[in-house]
């Protein structure tokens, strides 16, 4: 079973989100949607995404959404099928966070790493057909 097949998010934390995001728009030309970031498109053929994107988002440093990891980055990977994944983990002896979370736009999970950076992984829903 391939477990990863892409990046589907890189996250980080900032004392001051605001004029981080403003360096970025100037200097890079990543202009952020308001606090949700920005996704830059990508095409893979093989891919059940109906679109896809790697998300690039600024959270504030007090952000829970990185849970209990003290890293200052989260780095967000696109898996197939996200509860096989999640479930040989558990058996390789991985930290799986016990919540996966669904949405329209698909399933998430989030493990830890020896270093304790939470990495959050995430299975796009399947492409729609089109009418």
């Amino acid at each position: 079973m391939a477990r990863v097949r892409g990046d589907g998010g890189i996250f980080f934390k900032s004392k001051n989100p605001e004029a981080l995001r403003a360096w970025y728009a100037k200097h890079l030309g990543i202009v952020s949607e308001g606090d949700q970031g920005t996704g830059f498109r990508w095409h893979q053929a093989d891919s059940p995404a109906k679109d896809n994107f790697t998300a690039w988002c600024i959270f504030p440093a007090s952000t829970t959404y990185f849970g209990d990891s003290r890293s200052d980055l989260m780095v967000n990977y696109v898996v197939d099928h996200l509860d096989a994944v999640l479930e040989a983990l558990r058996e390789e002896g991985v930290w799986v966070d016990p919540k996966v979370e669904e949405y329209d736009y698909g399933k998430f999970g989030w493990i830890v790493d020896p270093d304790g950076n939470r990495i959050e992984l995430w299975e796009p829903l399947p492409k729609r057909e089109k009418r």
